[in-house]
């Protein structure tokens, strides 16, 4: 069962018609002014103790009573709530504007001239007792209380705005489109999986209409894990299939991502929302990209906020997902925008399906691989190796995961055969060296590898391995890993 987040529909009639032309731009906003319209001193003042932000224009619209009582630092809307009024503040597309009144009728004057002006320009309505039944019909309009907020309180309503507004544009652009593909990235991951669910969800649309689709499949056991717990689906495509779609969604990925010949299809897309470093080479319509997020899940979770949907446990949980694993649970590359959205989120996440993506069953071959491993097991100089034998790929880095558990362990190596090529997943605690490196280097010349700092991935084709080494048993597997990572570890730092 979902919870209501504040719901009123004030979206649905304002996307754009099909034969309209959509004007190419970045959703994120040019810096503009906000145009703060008091009615009346008293709002007036109150509005100057809560404190003016820099870019806030002041102006107020005196009752019969008030015309000589200009509160410091506003000036007066000079015609009232007239069509010419507005006209003279000048605005433009990238202004935002806020009413602070108690009046319905003011507030719908205010609305309607604004609107004659710059047609989009979001507003923020700032009342306590005018009421959502009250609002006037406007694409990016947001309502929230007034005498219980503070400053700080405020600037996160103007985000919240400028986020529905962003909403707005990106239904708009979509609304008219039989199908719709939100690709992800090769062999997806928990953010780019959990943000493709909240675009479809803010899209209002099915996996048949709107599903997730990547050029690759998803490998790794959590990730599938999640999918199963979601009940969601990552549809395998080729380049070729894009042309079943007549809009295409980039969510946690640009089209660079897909080699440096991009293909004519993604070379113009439609909407890219993204956390990684903004790259060229591509044209899109609407384009969101947040470099300082450490997750585009949180991108996703303010439009959420913004158009104030019903936000149900799964895609909650897919969600705080994505932002604890891109984050390594906030402890790295991370913004204050992903603790306030990993906050928002806990409230309405499961537990218990939390749990059942992060610890994937093990099949019985893997645990009875593990229980011979461990048999063997030793910390040695804070490294614990498993060596599991033949395994599945998915299998090992699960074991990784648990080897870190141990007593003493600051290094967890995990190592299996999987088909051809030996393959192993390091974790460590965090403030060792970086995972990454090591990895690196141990594998330099003979096979491929990297990672992060607290987690990584290398592999060594069998034939490179017995070619240096002489054998692949599971000792000399042992004996060559401990001794190139005690090195690698301990001679280097």
């Amino acid at each position: 069962m979902g919870v209501k987040i504040h719901a009123k529909a004030i979206l649905s009639n304002f996307f754009l018609d099909s034969t309209q032309a959509f004007e190419r731009k970045d959703v994120n906003r040019a810096v503009g002014k906000r145009i703060i319209i008091c009615d009346g001193a008293d709002a007036a003042r109150l509005w100057g103790r809560i404190g003016a932000g820099e870019r806030e224009e002041l102006t107020w619209v005196p009752r019969d009573e008030e015309a000589r009582a200009r509160p410091p630092g506003f000036r007066i809307l000079q015609g009232g709530l007239c069509a010419e009024a507005f006209q003279k503040l000048d605005p433009t597309e990238d202004d935002e504007f806020a009413i602070v009144t108690e009046d319905g009728p003011f507030l719908r004057a205010a609305v309607q001239n604004i609107a004659k002006q710059t047609p989009e320009a979001p507003i923020l309505v700032l009342s306590d007792r005018v009421g959502d039944d009250e609002l006037p019909n406007h694409p990016s309009l947001r309502r929230t209380g007034l005498r219980s907020l503070i400053r700080d309180d405020v600037d996160e309503e103007f985000t919240h705005l400028a986020n529905l507004h962003r909403v707005v544009a990106f239904r708009k652009l979509l609304e008219p489109r039989e199908r719709i593909a939100i690709l992800l990235q090769p062999d997806p991951d928990p953010d780019g999986i959990g943000g493709g669910l909240a675009a479809r969800a803010i899209l209002g649309r099915k996996r048949s209409t709107a599903p997730l689709v990547s050029f690759g499949e998803v490998t790794r056991p959590e990730n599938r894990a999640m999918l199963r717990a979601l009940g969601a689906e990552v549809r395998k495509i080729s380049v070729e299939e894009l042309n079943e779609f007549d809009a295409l969604v980039l969510i946690d990925v640009q089209p660079t991502v897909f080699g440096t010949n991009i293909p004519d299809r993604l070379r113009s897309v439609d909407v890219v929302i993204d956390h990684h470093p903004e790259q060229s080479g591509y044209d899109a319509v609407l384009r969101d990209i947040r470099t300082s997020y450490g997750a585009t899940s949180t991108i996703l979770t303010e439009y959420l906020r913004a158009a104030e949907l019903e936000l149900h446990a799964k895609l909650a949980t897919a969600l705080l997902y994505g932002i604890k694993s891109d984050t390594q649970l906030l402890g790295r590359e991370t913004s204050r925008h992903d603790m306030h959205a990993f906050a928002f989120l806990h409230a309405f996440h499961s537990p218990a399906l939390l749990r059942r993506i992060e610890q994937p069953a093990l099949p019985q071959a893997a645990l009875r691989a593990l229980g011979r491993a461990l048999a063997q097991s030793k910390i040695e100089q804070g490294i614990h190796l498993l060596v599991l034998g033949r395994v599945s790929d998915e299998t090992i880095p699960q074991v990784a995961d648990l080897a870190l558990l141990a007593e003493g362990a600051e290094w967890a190596i995990a190592a299996g055969i999987v088909k051809n090529d030996l393959v192993f997943s390091v974790r460590n605690v965090g403030y060792v060296r970086a995972a990454g490196d090591i990895v690196k280097s141990i594998v330099e010349g003979m096979g491929v590898g990297g990672g992060h700092r607290s987690m990584a991935k290398g592999m060594i084709p069998l034939r490179a391995f017995r070619a240096t080494h002489g054998r692949t048993d599971q000792q000399t597997i042992r004996r060559v890993l401990l001794n190139a990572f005690v090195k690698a570890i301990h001679e280097s730092s």
